[in-house]
């Protein structure tokens, strides 16, 4: 059974920016750049059946191609972070994407994503740090930006179950128009 979901890849030149933002903060596990991404859709396990119709439905989308760039750092888990992650400056293009990519999923018979759409790329999973550190961390890098960058396409990834980060299998690749 594969397990699915829906992204927008990162060029290269950004995901060297973020991957300079490595390391500072004890207790985190990097993600490695390759796998930076930014999850439009999680999709979850599914069987080959279902898989096959998500891919089929996606093909159908027709939307335009648009810039994004990253803003700011930040975490999530509150009090007890898990998460280090890279802001994504949304426009309204992003926003309409994912929401058409929603739409499409829940005709499938997909489950409505439950979590509120917070378009961002997991730098690190944090077990042990400690709410001190990630504060320290976060008040040295968190002025990070990237320059705008173009979005031409959205990828339908698998993973195999793991402790997250990788490593993904780009299963489809779906162009936006220019």
């Amino acid at each position: 059974m594969p397990r699915l979901f829906t992204a927008l890849e990162l060029p290269s030149d950004i995901a060297f920016s973020l991957s300079l933002l490595r390391g500072g903060l004890p207790g985190a596990r990097w993600i490695d750049p390759e796998n930076y991404h930014i999850t439009l859709r999680f999709i979850g396990d599914v069987d080959h059946r279902t898989a096959n119709e998500v891919a089929g439905t996606l093909a159908q989308v027709s939307r335009q191609g648009f810039e994004l760039s990253l803003s700011g750092l930040g975490t999530f888990g509150g009090r007890k972070p898990h998460s280090v992650w890279a802001g994504v400056s949304a426009g309204d293009k992003l926003r309409e994407l994912q929401a058409d990519l929603e739409r499409r999923l829940q005709r499938l018979g997909l489950e409505p994503d439950r979590r509120k759409f917070s378009p961002h790329v997991t730098l690190a999973r944090l077990k042990t740090a400690s709410q001190g550190d990630v504060a320290a961390y976060l008040a040295l890098r968190g002025d990070f930006r990237t320059p705008p960058f173009e979005v031409g396409r959205f990828v339908l990834l698998s993973s195999r179950d793991s402790r997250g980060g990788g490593p993904y299998i780009m299963e489809e690749a779906y162009p936006l128009a220019a």
